[in-house]
C-alpha cells in the first residue's frame, strides 16, 4: 500500500490567494467542458455546420491540454509559462481564424481568405514571441510587426473581403461573423496589453510591472469558448430553418 501511495503523482498546494493557479485550474476545466459539448453536439448539425463544431471543440481542448501543463508549470515554478502559452496561441488562433472561412463558405468565401488570416495570425504570433523572449531588447520592434499583423486581420474581417462576404450573406451568418469581430477587436486587445506588460519599451510605466496571467487565462476562456459558442448558434439557426 505504501508503495502504491509513493508512485501517485504529488499535488503542488494552492495558496487561497494564488488567483493565477485558480484561474489556470478553472481554465483548464471549463475549456475541457466546452470541447465535450462541442464534439458531443456534432452530430445534431447538418454535415456542412459539423466542420465548424469540431473546429471549436478542437479550440477548447487543445487549450485545455496546454492550460493543464501551465497550472503544472506556474505550481512547480511560480513563472508565467510565456513558452506554454504561445504554442497554445500558435494552434489555437488560426483555428480560430478558420472559423471566419467556414462561416464564409455559404457567401461563396475562397480557400485564399481563410490561408490569408491564418498567415498573418502566424506573423503576429511568430513575432510575438521573438520579441517577448528571444529578442527583448528589440521587443518594441518586433511587437511592432506582430501589431501590424493584428491590424491587417482586423481590417480583413471588419472592411475588407470577409466582411463584404458577411454582409452579402446577411442574417444570421452576418450577426456571427460580427460578433466574432468584436472578440478579435476587444478580446484579443488585452494580448498587446500583455505583451507590454512583460517586455521593456516607451510604455514602461503604463503596463509595465501588471500581472497579465490572471486576465490572460480569463480572456482565454471567454475568446476561445465565446468563438465556439457563437459557431454553435449559428449551426443552431441554420438547422431550425432547415
Amino acid at each position: 500500500m505504501e508503495s502504491l501511495i509513493t508512485m501517485l503523482p504529488t499535488v503542488a498546494k494552492i495558496a487561497t490567494n494564488d488567483y493565477v493557479g485558480f484561474t489556470f485550474f478553472v481554465g483548464c476545466m471549463a475549456m475541457m467542458a466546452a470541447s465535450a459539448f462541442f464534439f458531443l453536439s456534432m452530430n445534431s448539425f447538418d454535415r456542412k455546420w459539423r466542420t465548424s463544431i469540431l473546429v471549436s471543440g478542437l479550440i477548447t481542448f487543445i487549450a485545455a491540454v496546454h492550460y493543464w501543463y501551465m497550472r503544472d508549470y506556474w505550481a512547480a515554478n511560480g513563472e508565467s509559462p510565456t513558452f506554454f502559452r504561445y504554442v497554445d496561441w500558435i494552434l489555437t488562433v488560426p483555428l480560430m481564424c478558420v472559423e471566419f472561412y467556414l462561416i464564409l463558405k455559404v457567401a461563396g468565401a475562397k480557400k485564399a481568405l481563410m490561408w490569408k488570416l491564418i498567415a498573418l495570425s502566424v506573423i503576429m504570433l511568430v513575432t510575438g514571441y521573438l520579441g517577448e523572449t528571444v529578442y527583448r531588447d528589440q521587443a518594441q520592434i518586433w511587437g511592432l510587426i506582430s501589431g501590424i499583423a493584428y491590424f491587417v486581420i482586423v481590417y480583413e474581417i471588419w472592411l475588407g473581403g470577409a466582411n463584404k462576404l458577411a454582409r452579402e450573406a446577411g442574417g444570421a451568418v452576418l450577426s456571427a461573423h460580427r460578433t466574432l469581430c468584436w472578440f478579435v477587436l476587444v478580446g484579443w486587445a488585452i494580448y498587446p496589453i500583455g505583451y507590454m506588460a512583460g517586455t521593456p519599451g516607451w510604455y514602461d510605466g503604463i503596463f509595465n510591472g501588471l500581472s497579465m496571467d490572471v486576465i490572460y487565462n480569463i480572456g482565454d476562456a471567454i475568446n476561445k469558448i465565446g468563438f465556439g459558442l457563437v459557431v454553435y448558434n449559428l449551426a443552431v439557426i441554420a438547422n431550425e430553418k432547415a
